[in-house]
């Protein structure tokens, strides 16, 4: 029996969703601003899975994942077929003055208890924090990948 945890962070950044979504589509470029993600893979023959390493220095794990909904510009939801049990979502919201505003939700499934015990005593923590850095690696990135006019 796993406990499953869950992490939401959002980003204000000051492109249009437009700029915004073809950034995040490129998953294989997710490494460049996705801290413990070391690589992924697209299936050649299915654009919808795709292989994921997660690495630190001390541990590392590998998935598969494949995308359950997609609908351009709004969201993109996700889970995994092997591997690290997760799902997610990103979801996209365009304003008027052309900033869109990321938020990134994360669920991962960890053995009962130890679960429970992790998450309250700092993997939660960690977790959010560099979910929140990685989001805001990618405003960066977005914003250097399309300079203003």
């Amino acid at each position: 029996m796993a406990n499953w945890l869950e992490h939401s962070v959002q980003v204000d950044i000051p492109r249009p969703v437009a700029d915004v979504w073809r950034c995040w589509a490129d998953l294989e470029q997710m490494p460049r601003w996705m801290k413990w993600i070391q690589a992924v893979r697209i299936a050649p023959d299915n654009p919808e899975i795709s292989t994921w390493e997660l690495g630190t220095p001390d541990f590392s794990f590998s998935w598969r994942s494949r995308i359950v909904r997609s609908i351009d510009r709004q969201i993109v939801q996700w889970e995994s077929v092997g591997g690290l049990q997760n799902r997610g979502a990103a979801r996209f919201y365009g304003h008027h003055d052309d900033t869109t505003t990321v938020r990134l939700s994360v669920s991962y499934a960890i053995p009962f208890p130890l679960g429970q015990i992790m998450d309250g005593l700092f993997l939660g923590d960690l977790v959010e924090s560099t979910l929140q850095k990685d989001i805001e690696r990618f405003r960066d990135f977005v914003v250097e990948a399309n300079p203003v006019p």
